[in-house]
Order: structure tokens, then C-alpha cells, then sequence
């Protein structure tokens, strides 16, 4: 299973035709993505289902990542929804969260193991009710140890959102900002955005013109945290230096949505969720959405798999939506081609597609062959309005396509 999993991820980001320095610098990056790389996905969902109207009846593919969305799809009352992932880790991280949502006895004990994810008894809450439950593969993997020797299950004991090259990345934010006498978490006490951009125009902004920062942004290496491959940040980047591009996303972050209904800057400035009543959750993990999670979690259907490989094997026109995230930056153009020949394939009448870029621009015009691309509309004023209330900020476009035939 373990060579399985390191040859889908090998096949996804390592480029055939690159150079040999880019090469190793994409099996870097390979390496550092087999483990856990996103407890929480940083896509919003609200915008995904907002562009992508899922209504009932609809089968739903999408990546997985850390299956928040996957999950929050449900809320929108599709027939199925089908999350595929190249990472183990986020596969069991996703039947964990299912489990959970099965067995656990009330919303109050599951918001504490997810949401809060830092309490001693959730070991314990694990081994008793969820476990039982979990197939074998994906206990294999939350009991066996990561490299500090711990059990992985404990991450829910230390705080989950602190765990995985995701939240290594921000702590490491963090301690840099200690360093230069930043308190990201000023951010969050604000009460306006009038105050959020004067802290950020005060304290944040300046950071990024450190000769220190720009020095080590302008090293792709430096954003695997991120879950950046090397083949993304060129996109990313553009013709302008990579320390003015995040300073110019975080700003977003900051000052474009108030914190109070924004969990993404939370999870940014203060490391997890705010454990306030009414606090900002994802939409899985909203206390309303307790009774339809428990009713639709069977919907729900977890695999390790390539996206295109699970669409091969899939009948024609046999779904309504797809959601990408931002997986197509990784790929070149034969590997474009090939997944929008099976998406063409199996989409439904009306279908739509939504993915993200790093860069602003969609990538298809120019990339993908006529025969497919005269087949799908783009709506370039949705898109462009998506992108603009997508509250997790990091992407430069949400695009939207609808099969037209």
C-alpha cells in the first residue's frame, strides 16, 4: 500500500519533461506530501456550492484534501459525493471524520474532537467509539507513529490544526513574527475592517519588505508548506517577486472579511478555530448542521485514488458536478487533456466544473484541445465574483464551467 501511494503521488507532481534540477526539487516536494498536508482544507465551501449550485439528486466528485468541504456538501443535499485523494493521510483523515459523525453520541462531543482538538480525552473518546468503526488501513494509520514517535490519533490530544506541513508552516509563521514583535493575533481582537487593515498596513505589510523574507520566498522550497509544488509556484509567482504576491493574498485575508465570520483567518492568526458560541466553523461543523450530517454522512464515499484514474473507471455521463481545487496547476498539458477528455465523458447535461489557480487567469484557454474546449462555457462574471467572496483568500481565481454538450 505504502509503494502504491508513493507512486500515485510520484505520477501527479513529478514533471516528465522538466529539467533535472526541477525534478528533484518535484520529488522534494513529493516526499514532504505523502504525510498529513491539510488538517483543514483552504478552499471555501460556501463559495464552492454558491457557483456550483449542488441540489439534490447530484453526484459530486471532488478531491478530499482535509474533507471539510467534501463534507460540507453534504448540507446542499446531493445523492452522492465522491471524495478521491492521492494522500493516505487525508483519506483517513476524512473516514475518521465519518466514523466520528456516525458513532460519536452528540454534536457537543464530536465539535470538542474536531473542531477544538486539543483535549486529553479525545484519545480515549477514539479508541472507545471510533475505532470499532474505522476499516483497517485507516486505523493502521492514525495508530501507528509519526516521526516524534507519537501516535498520530494524539494530534486530536495537541491540536490538530497545528499537526501536518500545513500547520508546521504557520507555526513557523508564527515564531517569525515573534521574532520581528508581531502579534498575528491582534488581527483577530479587531472589530471593525477598518482595524484589521490598519494593523495589517502596520505590522503585517512591512514584513514582506524584509530583505530576510524576500530572499527565502524567492525559493520554491519555501512555500512546501503551503502544499505549493515547484510547477505551482511559477504560477503563482508570474513576473513579480513571490514576497509581493503573499503579501498582496494575506492582505485579503486580513482586511477583505471581517474575522468574525471568517474561520480561515483564525486558523491563519490564531492557529485553530474560535471556540466562542456562534464562532465561524466550516459548515459540517456548524451546530445546525449536526441532524443533516448524521442523515447524509452514508453519501459520503472516501478513496485513495487519482482523480482521473476513479473517472476512467466511472460510466459516461454518470455525474453533475466536479470540484478540482487546484490540482490542474500541477499538471502539464497531456495531463490536462486526459482529465478533461474523462470529465467530458461522464459529465451530465449541465454539468459544471470549479477549480482554483494560483495565478489569476483560468489555464484552459490555449492548453486544452478544441474538440473539448468548445464544449464547456466558461462564466467569466460568476468566476470573477466567487473569486472576490472566497474568504480563504490564498488563490487568484475561482473558475467556473458549465457543460454545454
Amino acid at each position: 500500500m505504502v509503494a502504491v501511494a508513493k507512486r500515485i503521488i510520484d505520477d501527479a507532481v513529478v514533471r516528465k519533461d522538466a529539467k533535472a534540477g526541477d525534478k528533484l526539487l518535484d520529488r522534494a516536494f513529493a516526499l514532504a506530501f505523502k504525510g498529513l498536508v491539510y488538517a483543514q482544507i483552504w478552499e471555501d465551501p460556501v463559495i464552492d456550492m454558491e457557483g456550483l449550485e449542488i441540489g439534490p439528486g447530484m453526484r459530486v466528485m471532488c478531491i478530499a484534501s482535509g474533507s471539510c468541504n467534501a463534507l460540507s456538501y453534504l448540507t446542499a443535499d446531493p445523492a452522492e459525493v465522491v471524495a478521491v485523494d492521492l494522500n493516505r493521510a487525508h483519506v483517513a483523515l476524512g473516514k475518521l471524520k465519518i466514523a466520528a459523525i456516525r458513532n460519536l453520541p452528540g454534536y457537543d462531543r464530536f465539535r470538542r474532537f474536531f473542531a477544538e482538538a486539543d483535549h486529553q480525552e479525545n484519545r480515549a473518546i477514539y479508541r472507545t467509539m471510533i475505532a470499532p468503526h474505522l476499516d483497517a488501513e485507516s486505523r493502521k494509520y492514525w495508530e501507528s507513529r509519526d516521526l516524534t514517535g507519537r501516535k498520530r490519533i494524539s494530534h486530536f490530544t495537541r491540536g490538530i490544526y497545528r499537526q501536518g506541513l500545513l500547520g508546521g508552516f504557520i507555526g513557523i509563521a508564527h515564531l517569525a513574527a515573534k521574532f520581528y514583535r508581531i502579534d498575528l493575533a491582534r488581527v483577530l481582537r479587531a472589530e471593525t475592517l477598518a482595524e484589521q487593515r490598519a494593523i495589517f498596513e502596520a505590522e503585517l505589510a512591512p514584513v514582506f519588505d524584509k530583505a530576510f523574507v524576500r530572499w527565502l520566498t524567492d525559493h520554491p522550497a519555501s512555500l512546501f508548506g503551503l502544499g505549493i509544488p515547484p510547477a505551482q509556484y511559477q504560477a503563482l509567482a508570474g513576473d513579480e517577486k513571490m514576497a509581493v504576491v503573499l503579501k498582496r493574498r494575506l492582505e485579503k485575508l486580513a482586511c477583505d472579511f471581517p474575522v468574525d465570520d471568517n474561520y480561515f483567518a483564525w486558523q491563519a492568526f490564531g492557529r485553530g478555530y474560535d471556540r466562542t458560541v456562534g464562532a465561524p466553523l466550516p459548515p459540517y461543523l456548524q451546530r445546525g448542521n449536526w441532524p443533516v450530517m448524521q442523515q447524509r454522512i452514508g453519501r459520503l464515499d472516501m478513496r485513495h485514488a487519482n482523480m482521473v484514474d476513479y473517472l476512467a473507471g466511472s460510466d459516461a455521463g454518470s455525474h453533475d458536478r466536479y470540484v478540482l481545487l487546484d490540482a490542474q496547476d500541477w499538471m502539464d498539458d497531456r495531463q490536462l487533456n486526459q482529465l478533461w477528455a474523462q470529465i467530458t465523458r461522464t459529465a451530465r447535461p449541465r454539468a459544471r466544473v470549479l477549480f482554483r489557480t494560483a495565478a489569476e487567469p483560468s489555464l484552459l484557454p490555449g492548453r486544452l484541445a478544441d474538440d473539448l474546449a468548445t464544449r464547456w462555457t466558461y462564466h467569466a462574471q460568476r468566476s470573477a465574483d466567487l473569486t472576490a467572496r472566497d474568504r480563504s483568500s490564498i488563490y487568484g481565481g475561482v473558475h467556473l464551467y458549465e457543460f454545454a454538450g
